[in-house]
């Protein structure tokens, strides 16, 4: 099988390059490096240095390509809050752009990397795929209508989709600083630095359902093998244990500072994961506390 991936350089999708091409698939990779970086590129994966934002470049990539895992996106809350357009571009349009390309080239399925962010906040707990949508920032609002083209290209043109909803991804190859960074690297880089953690005020009420990438990659994989999904089918990716961000702070140790709380995110996210179960067969394999543990053991901290 030959397999193109959008956004291969970056954190989730380089492991998931590592992963097909460990499997013995030719593997496409399609990333600007606004977000990825070189050193995560796969040397036995063909790369080609473009941007999903501009669909004649793209185009001709697509070309014999069997399926397409599209995980190319700027991938943070605050930044589509600071300057919508840009993360516009890419996270809408650039979806669009992967879709037409998947479409014209007759690939046999697309799975498409969603975001937990779509819910916001809901009444209930956990969340459940069947729940009204309620984006409370930009990102989560492109995400949202990424997947509304990926069912629209399903019952229009008939291009098999899968959407996953990924929950707070971490891992090997996460972004440490900058716009980018995720919480957990955030944490990580600022022991390192032997700088206290910073925590906003609500940390304490703050939950997140943590996922490993390992699990995330492995969700992807399952998502185009199996013959049960493929009808733009919406599936939450997450453990369903949630911890705040207090006790995530107090499992990596040391001091913690309190910042200002942060516009447009949700208190609590919590996945029900029933569907991947039942559709793909997937259920969780890394508990937070055994991948905090191991990314302290990674990179020297104790």
């Amino acid at each position: 099988m030959k397999y193109l991936v959008t956004g291969g350089a970056g954190f989730i999708g380089s492991n998931l390059v590592d992963a097909l091409i460990g499997r013995g698939h030719r593997v496409t990779v399609v990333d600007n490096f606004c977000t990825g970086k070189k050193e995560n590129l796969n040397p036995k994966a063909e790369f080609h240095e473009k941007d999903i934002r501009n669909l004649d470049d793209i185009r001709p990539l697509f070309r014999g390509v069997d399926e397409v895992f599209h995980l190319a996106a700027l991938p943070r809350i605050q930044t589509s809050i600071k300057d919508p357009l840009p993360a516009h571009h890419t996270n809408t349009t650039g979806t669009l752009h992967v879709l037409i390309a998947a479409k014209e080239a007759g690939v046999k399925r697309l799975v498409y990397s969603g975001s937990s962010s779509v819910y916001g906040t809901q009444k209930e707990l956990p969340f459940q795929e069947n729940m009204a949508p309620n984006p409370l920032n930009p990102y989560a609002v492109q995400k949202l209508v990424g997947e509304m083209y990926c069912r629209n290209f399903t019952e229009l043109y008939g291009l098999p989709t899968v959407i996953l909803r990924y929950f707070n991804v971490y891992g090997p190859r996460e972004i440490l600083e900058g716009a980018y960074a995720t919480v957990i690297g955030i944490f990580r880089q600022q022991l390192k630095e032997g700088k206290p953690m910073t925590m906003v005020a609500d940390g304490d009420k703050k939950t997140r359902d943590f996922t490993h990438v390992r699990d995330v990659v492995r969700a992807n994989i399952l998502a185009m093998e199996s013959d049960r999904v493929g009808k733009a089918e919406i599936i939450n990716i997450g453990t369903g244990k949630n911890y705040t961000i207090k006790e995530l702070a107090e499992m990596f140790g040391g001091p913690i500072q309190i910042i200002s709380p942060k516009p447009g995110e949700t208190v609590i996210t919590l996945a029900d994961n029933r569907k991947a179960k039942e559709l793909l067969g997937w259920e969780p394999t890394v508990n937070l506390r055994d991948g905090v543990a191991e990314v302290k053991k990674l990179h020297g901290l104790k």
